[in-house]
């Protein structure tokens, strides 16, 4: 009880204050009263003490706050009020009674203001404890002698905040023009935090001076007696003020964490309480969390160092408190929870535990436990627990060749992150546990996991294999090193782990991502299709290339339609160029970079060129729209235009997403792809569209026809349109899609085959199947031949119409004309272009 007391933020025993005389009750106790003395000669001190109370309450709203005192009246009729807190601007709270009842009020002002009231039986002539708690988590609770007696859990929105009228209040609630106060009360104090019932049974207790067995916070049993523990020293005292006063004075991570490595390194090797232990374990996360809380960590290199070295202090000052907890007032716990961490400090007898483990923390999802049969049985043990909340989140990007973990070693360029809590339990003297992780007795730790939507999105991807380690951090060669050394991992899945440990430390569960991989055999084979396709199509694109500059000059191939195929074929040939040469280099050089984003810029043009083949088609088979020359400049903005706009933009926004993982590529991790896959998904579902109406169109003509002259042939027409048009608007890149793992394997070959002969299909279908093409060049031929024979005066017959349609010359032309004027279609709609 006396424990508890010590660690009250402030107390008042009411001495010495003006208007308040001592005297002593049938009892011989001495307590102070307020027998009907004016308001003017208390109010100052009312004013103070309320004051400090509603900075409290809107400092403390996170771990609550404790309000207690003794309070009677002096006959059974006077039951008035002895403080009311008015209307203020922070949180604050409101003790009213009259002659049918007693209650408390508790407000907090934020987005929304609440109101918890409880309501109790008044004091009478007798001496009563009220002592009320609250709580964001639990609302208001009201103790009257140490016994539960009233609460208000959940509170309700208010807005009729305190008394318009006034700050402060004493008097009666209904009468505000007496202000006195008519009663006796003793020992104000204030806590801030919300005691526990177990705390409150123990203060009043003692405070009556009443030795019973009682059951400690911890989880063993004590006995607790009235000694009053001996004062701890003032050593500790100016670090807690630095600490305090230099909160805010640091801008660099360096000159922080120095700062923050000397306060534990020059801690006095002098004994310090229960609140003294407190007090400095709360300025010291403070602090810890100013520098969590640093901006531009992403600019410090080694984050992950940095913040081993940052834990490695904070165990280091928690370690030496512990030690240092004064032996007088044995056992002694220091608990509480922070922005930072949860955290427990013990100094015990080891016989004190009447469990079979000992576990922290005590709830929660994530623990260490350790067996009783593992502590000393004679020696005094000290444990230091800490639970980080945050800690996690800076251990991300670990290269797995500076950890000590083999099993991740062995994937060399796959990084680890953390995907749990920070937890740490150590106990001195160390326990007694088995070196063999067979054997026991054993460290059980589990762990929840904390997974980052990238870490997840990761895990459920079926083309990776997840690895999951029990790992610490090792300061054997003093630097933090993530280690999995006596450490295993024995059940699980992607929500938790347990783990079984044969030492003590800091520990995590720790994450990597490992893409799954082909075999041998389908490596071989798919790389075999990539780079014979590649080649066949390099030569067919430049056969295509060229064949169109050499007939530039027939009339027929020197419209738009050819000026589009000419650029698609460019830009994928110098594609697939760059594509070979880009696994001669590795990832993470200069060159691999730059073939990385000139790869990304002409792929994209490509698939931009495809939406323009896509464009045309629509104007010239379903509608037409534009002049010639603007459309010319459209088409161009949109092939190479946009292209160019996509790759500056995400060169400058993640340079470093180019050429650094696995290949010279965009990179698969942090989403830099969808500069890519986003424009290409959109080009494949216009096209489809496109496709879909252009065959729509294809084939009613083609039933028409069908209809009109019994042409069977027009059916293959329709055909023979969606096999050209399948592979030039870009719909093979849907098996792309669909090879997206090792169960889609069949999708995998189908789409290296697809596109490394993406060209020879352009070759096929513009050049070798071309009847325009097929004609033109057999007219060049014949001027060709004729010029050379040096045969000026043959006439030769001019590329006509007939030619241009690909009939012969004296043929009949087929009966699916390139220009429909059938009744079924009200404008003309030129086929040629398929």
């Amino acid at each position: 009880g006396f424990k508890v007391l010590a660690s009250a933020s402030h107390y008042w025993p009411l001495e010495d204050v003006d208007g308040i005389h001592e005297f002593r009750d049938t009892n011989g106790d001495r307590s102070s009263v307020l027998k009907s003395i004016p308001t003017p000669s208390i109010l100052q001190y009312w004013k103070i003490l309320i004051a400090l109370v509603f900075s409290l309450t809107s400092r403390f709203l996170s771990s609550g706050v404790t309000f207690s005192f003794f309070w009677k009246t002096q006959d059974q009729q006077a039951k008035f009020l002895p403080a009311s807190g008015g209307q203020v601007i922070s949180s604050g709270f409101k003790i009213c009674s009259n002659e049918a009842e007693g209650s408390v009020e508790f407000y907090t002002r934020g987005n929304a203001m609440m109101k918890w009231k409880a309501s109790f039986s008044p004091p009478g002539p007798y001496w009563t404890h009220i002592l009320f708690t609250w709580k964001s988590r639990e609302g208001l609770k009201v103790y009257v002698n140490g016994t539960l007696n009233t609460t208000d859990p959940d509170g309700k929105v208010f807005y009729d905040y305190g008394d318009p009228s006034a700050n402060l209040l004493t008097g009666t609630e209904v009468d505000q023009t007496k202000r006195y106060v008519n009663g006796a009360f003793d020992e104000f104090i204030i806590w801030e935090r919300a005691l526990t019932p177990n705390e409150i049974e123990q203060y009043f207790t003692a405070a009556i001076g009443v030795q019973v067995l009682l059951s400690s916070t911890l989880p063993w049993s004590v006995m607790t007696t009235t000694t009053k523990p001996v004062l701890s020293t003032n050593a500790y005292r100016p670090i807690i003020t630095n600490l305090t006063e230099e909160r805010g004075n640091f801008r660099s991570p360096d000159s922080m964490l120095a700062y923050l490595e000397n306060v534990s390194f020059s801690l006095p090797n002098k004994s310090l309480s229960e609140s003294t232990a407190l007090s400095l374990t709360e300025a010291f996360l403070k602090a810890v969390e100013d520098f969590m809380l640093l901006p531009n960590w992403s600019d410090v290199p080694e984050t992950s160092y940095v913040f081993g070295s940052l834990i490695q202090t904070i165990d280091s000052l928690m370690a030496h408190m512990t030690c240092n907890l004064d032996e007088n007032s044995l056992p002694l716990t220091v608990e509480g929870t922070s922005s930072v961490a949860d955290y427990t400090l013990i100094k015990m007898h080891p016989q004190m535990l009447n469990l079979s483990h000992y576990r922290f923390p005590s709830r929660g999802q994530s623990y260490i436990s350790i067996p009783s049969e593992a502590f000393h049985e004679k020696a005094w043990i000290t444990i230091v627990g800490l639970l980080y909340h945050n800690m996690h989140y800076f251990f991300h990007n670990i290269n797995p060749m500076d950890t000590k973990i083999a099993e991740a070693a062995a994937y060399k360029g796959y990084m680890i992150s953390a995907a749990s809590y920070l937890i740490s339990v150590k106990v001195e003297p160390l326990p007694k546990l088995s070196r063999s992780l067979s054997g026991s007795p054993l460290i059980t730790i589990q762990l929840t996991h904390r997974l980052t939507p990238r870490q997840y999105s990761q895990a459920l991807n079926k083309s990776n294999r997840v690895h999951l380690y029990c790992a610490f951090l090792d300061y054997s060669n003093g630097t933090g090193v993530w280690s999995n050394e006596g450490c295993v991992r024995e059940s699980g899945d992607l929500n938790y782990s347990v783990c079984l440990c044969n030492h003590l430390t800091n520990f995590a569960i720790l994450m990597q991502v490992v893409p799954l991989k082909l075999t041998r055999e389908h490596q071989v084979a798919l790389s075999s299709i990539t780079y014979i396709g590649c080649a066949l199509s390099i030569f067919c694109l430049t056969i295509t290339l060229v064949t169109f500059a050499i007939l530039s000059s027939v009339s027929t191939i020197r419209n738009q339609r050819y000026h589009i195929h000419a650029n698609l074929s460019f830009a994928v040939l110098v594609a697939q160029i760059l594509l070979l040469t880009s696994f001669q280099f590795s990832p993470g050089t200069v060159p691999c970079k730059i073939l990385a984003i000139l790869l990304h810029f002409f792929f994209l043009s490509a698939f931009a060129w495809m939406l323009v083949e896509g464009f045309h088609l629509y104007s010239m088979v379903i509608k037409v729209f534009g002049s010639e020359e603007s459309k010319h400049l459209y088409y161009y903005g949109i092939g190479w235009g946009c292209p160019l706009v996509i790759c500056v933009i995400s060169t400058s926004a993640s340079l470093d997403s180019y050429g650094e993982s696995g290949n010279c590529w965009l990179s698969l991790e942090n989403g830099a792809i969808w500069a890519f896959v986003a424009p290409a998904l959109f080009v494949i579902l216009v096209n489809i569209g496109i496709l879909i109406a252009v065959t729509r169109v294809i084939s009613r003509i083609s039933a028409d026809n069908y209809k009109v002259h019994g042409d069977a042939n027009a059916f293959k027409l329709t055909a023979k349109a969606v096999a050209v048009l399948l592979p030039i608007l870009g719909s093979s890149w849907i098996f792309g899609v669909l090879a997206v793992n090792a169960h889609a394997l069949v999708f995998q070959y189908i789409f290296a085959v697809f596109n490394s002969l993406q060209g020879f299909f352009m070759f096929l279908f513009h050049c070798l199947l071309n009847s325009e093409v097929r004609a033109a060049f057999k007219h060049k031929t014949k001027v060709w031949s004729l010029t050379s024979s040096s045969t000026r005066n043959i006439n030769v017959k001019p590329f006509n119409s007939d030619i241009m349609t690909g009939n012969r010359p004296g043929t009949t032309p087929t009966k699916l004309n390139t220009w429909d004027k059938s009744t079924n279609s009200g404008n003309r709609i030129d086929l040629s272009a398929v």
